[in-house]
């Protein structure tokens, strides 16, 4: 051991390694940056990372055989050693490497859609994919009655618990009848795929229908349906039941009732709930939900006994109200007379307890009342995505995080495709938990599928805002349109334009946004005006920002004014802002505690309510009001990260107290609950 020792010294295997680890030191800061910029997942990092730890092994390895006696004759027992070493440190270095991809929290949240998508022996036999069915009426105007009737069959399907149903919005982007059935079977991860076509012609209408197995593209069953309008209702049920005999799948009692069952024998009401779900399926604003309202409202007037429709117009009425929009029809009132008139035709119906739910949480805010009623309705429709992602949005207002991420989790296994549900899990769930390495993965995801989603790419720069990383926002952004007023997105371009400094960029796009008609502004609109007004009077442009502040108010006048419940569920963190922008302190101040005091119970407003008020105490220099909320918000859910105190101008009135300093440079605290909440 000694004359290894000697050796050790005379082939300068100290110099070789103290070198070697400066130089890996500097390449790593190098590959930090590098990867910040270019939004590298960790997993990448830390394989690059092991790879020159490994390297260091073999540094040594070349350093003993090439020092200045490199030409001496090397034992058996030396060579021995070394290779034991470069084995060991090897072997090692692989498991650990092995060990971070299985445990880090990309590959968990994502091992099961990896191992699926990759095997076909993971995919439930009893699992379907019903695609966009074919219109072959020879009129386009027909395409809201095609797609009806796909969405009928689809939403009796999910009624039966037995059988794994991928949502509408996941097949919505294939072809009625498209080539290799195999590849989206595998996509979706079911075995089975239901093609079909509708052919409506006056009064007839002929729909086609077959059940296909992914895999190996044969027909396993095959039906032609032969209908007139006045005939039509039911059929859905009739095909979902063919289907469920076809995989053998087991009904109770009560899914036979609820797939035997009409909603409805009118067909003016059916034609019109059909051109209702056709737009709401549009994915359509809030701004142009008046349209459907108007349909449902139709259907149900046509026949007031169609508790489907009572239960769609709930749900776009109460979307409007918490919302701010259509004020003089979505009335709490209205939503709830036709919430209690869906519960009273039918108690036990999946749609009327969902209902319940969008009114107790949309409009009552008793966020534990709406969740009881949509658990009762996932109870009767298992299959159903709707209930799963208004049960997660509920759940992470409630705190009861892990619950969310749960149903988070089913949402996907019934939706996998749907990239807009995957990056909206990611930014309301993972990204106010602060553990932004998950919401990455989750938002990578969503990419992967579609890779140029202005609004993935807009919760990808917002999250590299929120640890402080200006430039590789801005790689984000350039996918961004910078007129959006998707709140995604305007969120993001607003707060980089904010953090930038680049106020004459921010008037700009206030300009743009006020030259239209102030009811037509939305969320992400007033996001931005609101940001654009306080820079126009931190660049001493005050009669600018006062003209400005006061169309805020105006419009918010519009929708129900300051302290109204319109105000409390859409601008209560708005509103603080805009009155301290007016200079009107004592409002401000008010109103600022109302809407901490409106968002008790509910985590996520607490936050932002919180936060606002901050905001406010350090515009009129209430600087230990204000570090105290402060301090608060950095240890809690959805509140700031320290490096966006650092960035932010609103607290450009704190950056003198070493109070501030102290908490602007703090770690960011990731938000992991004990398993006690999932109930």
């Amino acid at each position: 051991m000694e004359a290894f020792l000697q050796r050790l010294k005379e082939r300068k295997l100290v110099q070789w390694a103290l070198a070697y680890i400066a130089a890996a030191f500097a390449l790593i800061q190098v590959l930090d940056v590098v990867a910040q910029r270019f939004g590298w997942p960790d997993a990448l990092e830390r394989v690059l990372i092991l790879a020159l730890a490994l390297g260091f092994l073999v540094t040594l390895v070349v350093a003993w055989y090439h020092g200045e006696k490199g030409a001496q004759k090397v034992s058996g027992t030396e060579l021995l050693i070394l290779a034991l070493l470069l084995g060991v440190g090897g072997g090692l270095l692989l498991r650990f490497a092995r060990q971070d991809a299985a445990t880090s929290p990309s590959a968990q949240t994502h091992a099961d859609t990896a191992t699926s998508a990759s095997s076909t022996a993971a995919i439930p036999d009893k699992s379907i994919a019903v695609l966009p069915f074919e219109n072959l009426s020879g009129d386009k105007d027909n395409a809201y009655f095609v797609a009806g009737m796909q969405d009928l069959i689809l939403t009796k399907l999910a009624d039966i618990g037995d059988l794994k149903v991928i949502s509408r919005t996941s097949t919505a982007k294939y072809a009625s009848h498209p080539g290799d059935l195999k590849t989206i079977g595998e996509q979706l991860r079911v075995a089975t795929i239901l093609e079909g076509s509708v052919q409506k012609q006056g009064n007839q209408v002929l729909i086609n229908v077959q059940l296909i197995d992914a895999k190996t593209d044969v027909h396993l069953w095959a039906q032609a349906y032969p209908r007139t309008l006045d005939s039509i209702f039911g059929v859905e049920g009739e095909v979902a039941q063919a289907v469920a005999d076809a995989l053998k799948a087991k009904l109770t009692g009560a899914e036979q009732r609820a797939v035997a069952s009409k909603g409805t024998d009118n067909p003016a009401a059916l034609d019109a709930y059909l051109r209702g779900r056709a737009l709401d399926n549009a994915g359509l604003s809030y701004l142009s939900v008046g349209r459907v309202v108007d349909f449902y409202q139709q259907a149900v007037r046509e026949d007031p006994h169609y508790v489907q429709a009572w239960a769609a117009l709930v749900i776009a009425m109460s979307g409007n109200y918490m919302n701010g929009y259509d004020a003089q029809r979505s009335t709490a009132q209205a939503i709830r007379d036709a919430a209690d008139t869906a519960l009273r035709l039918q108690p036990d119906a999946a749609e009327s307890l969902q209902a319940q739910g969008a009114y107790f949480y949309r409009v009552q805010r008793d966020y534990a009342a709406a969740r009881a009623f949509y658990l009762r309705a996932l109870d009767k429709q298992p299959g159903n995505v709707d209930t799963l992602s208004e049960l997660f949005f509920v759940e992470r207002r409630m705190g009861l995080w892990n619950a969310a991420i749960a149903h988070f989790h089913a949402v996907l296994t019934l939706d996998p495709r749907n990239y807009g549900q995957i990056a909206q899990g990611a930014a309301e769930i993972f990204f106010y938990l602060h553990r932004y390495d998950e919401a990455r993965g989750y938002l990578m995801q969503a990419l992967k599928v579609a890779p140029d989603d202005s609004a993935t790419n807009a919760i990808l720069a917002s999250l590299e805002l929120s640890l402080g990383q200006l430039d590789a926002a801005d790689a984000w952004l350039v996918k961004v349109p910078a007129d959006s007023s998707d709140y995604y997105e305007t969120l993001a371009v607003t707060q980089q334009l904010l953090y930038r400094r680049r106020y004459p960029d921010l008037a700009a796009r206030a300009a743009r946004i006020l030259a239209r008609d102030e009811s037509n502004w939305n969320d992400g609109d007033f996001v931005a005006l609101i940001a654009a007004a306080w820079a126009e009077r931190w660049s001493g442009h005050s009669d600018r920002a006062r003209q400005d502040f006061a169309k805020l108010r105006h419009a918010i006048d519009v929708r129900g004014g300051i302290g109204s419940a319109a105000q409390m569920n859409n601008f209560q963190w708005q509103a603080p802002l805009i009155y301290a922008g007016l200079g009107d302190w004592q409002q401000a101040d008010a109103v600022a505690s109302q809407a901490v005091g409106f968002a008790q119970g509910d985590t996520v407003e607490t936050a932002f309510a919180m936060q606002a008020q901050a905001i406010v105490y350090a515009q009129q220099g209430e600087r230990d009001k204000a570090l105290a909320l402060l301090t608060r918000l950095l240890a809690m859910p959805a509140g700031s990260t320290p490096p966006q105190l650092a960035l932010d101008p609103f607290w450009d009135p704190l950056r003198s107290d070493p109070r501030f300093v102290a908490l602007s440079k703090q770690p960011i605290v990731e938000y992991r609950i004990p398993p006690t909440d999932a109930r």
